[in-house]
């Protein structure tokens, strides 16, 4: 198709499921949105007679990346779900046919894809939520509300006023379903950001309860990990940020992805400010970066007016309010310096407080 593909609806998507070969691929982000949403697409796509796969993009991977095409083009799936990953104006793998699934704003959009985007709904429902209504189209949405109810929760939106929030709460229970999106969340934060056990309880619970009580092994290893990033971020959180007009930057070094974290609690105090959460030592050689604000500024808006030359497809991306990104050290040094910072803040991570 050379005409490019308008946001649909998850009322398309039964058309589309029809058009899968019987082994595709659902490629998911790592967080509790992205894995709910693709656990769906998997016990949907299972639902319907087929076999698929999954695959995370995780840890300095991009989803429209050439390496990732060509990852896709070599295993020749009989169809393509990408969950939670963007959207872009070139899917990868050239995949007929390609579903995408997303809640962020677009950088482009794709032809030949059905692209359910909820970028134009207020509110923006989540990925995974988008992934329920799709199921919910298809008539393969039984016990699925959960997975929905997690995505929701970990990505913040709980309060948004979604129908199928409500619902989930009366059927399983605010407390369960919290605890149990903090769990999946966990694992993509520690140092080495193996979201494997999360996918593989959520595919295996039959709710928010059992995914907790241990009867399943992944449930440990996740509370392992938790540990792992609760440590971590009490570290981070002794770190005081710096401040150069309207932004603040905290910079820290570890291994843990806790920058989205330090983010989000520093946007709290720091209420007139744009606050970047600045971690030298989650990949080598990269600065990792969130940033939040109470202000009524655009992040994705803010990240494209500072973008530093060199700056690739991961910088400034996510949400209006919630952005971020990743930067080389030496591109990293030219932007705090374009916002006014001197060299406290540059890379590399020896000159960065632990």
């Amino acid at each position: 198709m050379s005409s490019v593909a308008p946001f649909a609806k998850p009322s398309d998507f039964p058309a589309v499921l029809r058009a899968f070969g019987a082994r595709p691929l659902v490629a998911c982000h790592n967080d509790a949105d992205g894995l709910s949403a693709g656990a769906i697409m998997l016990r949907v796509l299972s639902r319907a007679g087929l076999e698929p796969e999954a695959r995370i993009v995780g840890r300095g991977e991009n989803a429209y990346s050439a390496a990732f095409s060509a990852e896709i083009a070599a295993r020749r799936p009989g169809g393509l779900v990408i969950a939670d990953l963007g959207v872009s104006a070139q899917p990868p793998g050239d995949v007929t046919p390609t579903v995408v699934i997303d809640h962020h704003v677009p950088t482009g959009r794709p032809a030949g894809a059905l692209v359910v985007s909820g970028i134009d709904d207020d509110p923006i429902p989540t990925s995974s939520l988008l992934a329920y209504r799709c199921a919910e189209a298809a008539g393969l949405a039984d016990d699925l509300l959960w997975l929905a109810a997690l995505g929701i929760i970990g990505d913040m939106a709980e309060s948004a006023g979604f129908p199928e929030m409500e619902a989930a709460r009366r059927a399983y229970g605010v407390t369960s379903l919290r605890n149990a999106a903090s769990l999946i969340n966990a694992p993509r934060r520690t140092g080495s950001g193996n979201a494997s056990p999360a996918l593989s309880l959520l595919l295996q619970a039959t709710g928010p309860k059992q995914a907790l009580d241990g009867s399943l092994p992944e449930t440990q290893a996740l509370l392992d990990a938790k540990r792992e990033v609760q440590d971590a971020l009490a570290a981070a959180r002794r770190t005081p940020p710096k401040i150069a007009g309207e932004v603040a930057i905290v910079m820290f070094s570890s291994p843990c992805q806790v920058h989205p974290l330090i983010a989000q609690q520093w946007r709290g105090r720091l209420k007139d400010r744009i606050v970047i959460a600045a971690n030298a030592g989650f990949r080598p050689g990269y600065v990792h970066f969130a940033a939040r604000t109470a202000l009524d500024v655009d992040l994705i808006e803010f990240f494209a007016a500072h973008r530093p030359p060199g700056a690739d497809e991961q910088y400034g991306s996510g949400h209006r309010a919630a952005s971020g990104g990743a930067l080389p050290f030496d591109i990293w040094n030219g932007f705090v310096r374009l916002l006014g910072f001197g060299r406290e803040l540059e890379a590399p991570a020896g000159r960065v407080a632990a």
